[in-house]
């Protein structure tokens, strides 16, 4: 998978349309998803995944310059989240059953999702979308957290109805501690 966009850009007609729509196509894929977690309606959500969904936010450190390149956590590693769409069935269904204490009473959320950038990837029918995130969370009287970062995701259109899929997520969150009590919020 390419994680940076193409150097040189499109000039024909047809091909700016084609990528308009795909733009398009995605942004509105992030606004629905965005809609969907601020409403809770999260087996909503799981089903803009792939069933092979790998859902990944690795921890962050900080580095002085000449070691950015060890800032980021590997696979492999301890991470924030590193998730399947099968794990997060199994949070949701805890989410539903009234026993995850640290959501009730429900956080209210709003995601915030700008900057997307989409390009073809590798693969015929797959993408490369990266995005930048705020998500604001409120619970009960005083708790506040606001995380912000960026997302890298690999996109696969579904061979049943063409729609856009979410395959794999990488999400950088540009706090290196999470000063939250919990992260029980999708982002």
């Amino acid at each position: 998978m390419s994680i940076h966009p193409p150097e040189t850009p499109r000039t024909t007609a047809p091909a700016v349309d084609e990528d308009m729509r795909l733009h398009f196509e995605v942004q509105r894929l992030y606004a629905v998803e965005a809609q969907l977690l601020d409403q809770h309606r999260y087996a909503d959500w799981l089903e803009l995944f792939t069933d092979d969904l790998h859902y990944w936010a690795p921890v962050r450190t900080n580095r002085l310059r000449r070691q950015q390149a060890l800032a980021d956590g590997s696979p492999g590693e301890v991470a924030i989240f590193d998730e399947t769409k099968a794990s997060l069935a199994w949070r949701i269904r805890r989410f539903d059953s009234g026993m995850a204490w640290a959501e009730d009473p429900p956080s209210r959320t709003r995601h915030l999702i700008t900057n997307i950038l989409v390009w073809p990837a590798d693969e015929p029918g797959e993408y490369v979308a990266e995005s930048a995130f705020l998500c604001y969370r409120n619970r009960l009287e005083r708790e506040v957290d606001i995380y912000a970062g960026g997302r890298t995701d690999q996109l696969r259109r579904d061979p049943d109805d063409g729609r856009l899929l979410i395959a794999r997520r990488t999400i950088l969150i540009d706090q290196n501690v999470i000063l939250a009590k919990n992260i029980s919020t999708f982002l």
